[in-house]
């Protein structure tokens, strides 16, 4: 049984704005991927790093990455969403990867992942018979809005916080398992954890913490290069 990680970056990140892919933009002086990847390159028991991206990435080569040949391989077969990628990337890693293997699906706008916590991940995972995720119970109270409402929205209901929680990445599955939950699954599916709940299987969540923010719009950027600042202090 070995563990590898796969970060799927072939989107646009179009909520962010600019004319760069979100993974490319500049967070404490490196593109914002390389944070994820590096502290995933820190885990002993990851045996290989594979990227995705669009066969149409031109921004890859821009930059050097040195120190990462031996664990690193880059895959040009994203597709049209999250899912495709991350389906289209298990795929071409089959030649390496067994059934049987972990693997580690991790954001590349997910910067802000702690040493500990993606131990803490593997350790608790390991020997589970389904896999699992990072995730942090919700702690706001959570308003659902009611259709059709002129001028903005309006609440139609709040929605009961308990038991819920909101899922982080990485998420660790089983190669072979994934592959059959996202082939099932479909195109529209947002996490690998969801489409693994629709074969009737029930992920184990690992409590994580807010530090391991998603940088979804402009403003996010800021309190990311801060924690990642005082992660890597």
């Amino acid at each position: 049984m070995k563990f590898y990680a796969l970060i799927p970056a072939a989107g646009s990140g179009s909520r962010m704005g600019g004319g760069i892919e979100k993974q490319y933009l500049p967070l404490n002086d490196v593109p914002m991927i390389a944070h994820a990847m590096m502290v995933l390159a820190r885990e002993p028991r990851i045996e290989k790093l594979f990227v995705v991206l669009s066969p149409t990435d031109k921004r890859w080569n821009n930059y050097e990455w040195r120190g990462w040949e031996e664990r690193l391989q880059v895959l040009r077969c994203g597709g049209a969403t999250r899912a495709e990628t991350v389906l289209n990337g298990l795929r071409a890693m089959a030649n390496v990867c067994d059934a049987d293997d972990w693997v580690l699906v991790h954001d590349a706008a997910r910067p802000c992942l702690a040493d500990e916590m993606l131990g803490k991940l593997i350790d608790d995972v390991a020997d589970d018979p389904v896999g699992g995720l990072l995730a942090v119970p919700v702690a706001d109270t959570l308003k659902r809005a009611a259709a059709d409402t002129s001028p903005g929205a309006r609440v139609e209901a709040t929605v009961p916080r308990a038991g819920l929680w909101q899922a982080q990445t990485p998420q660790m599955f089983r190669h072979g398992a994934l592959i059959e939950a996202l082939r099932a699954a479909g195109s529209d599916i947002t996490d690998e954890a969801s489409a693994i709940e629709q074969l009737g299987l029930q992920p184990l969540l690992v409590e994580s913490d807010r530090r391991n923010m998603k940088v979804t719009w402009p403003q996010d950027m800021e309190l990311a290069g801060l924690i990642v600042g005082q992660l890597n202090a």
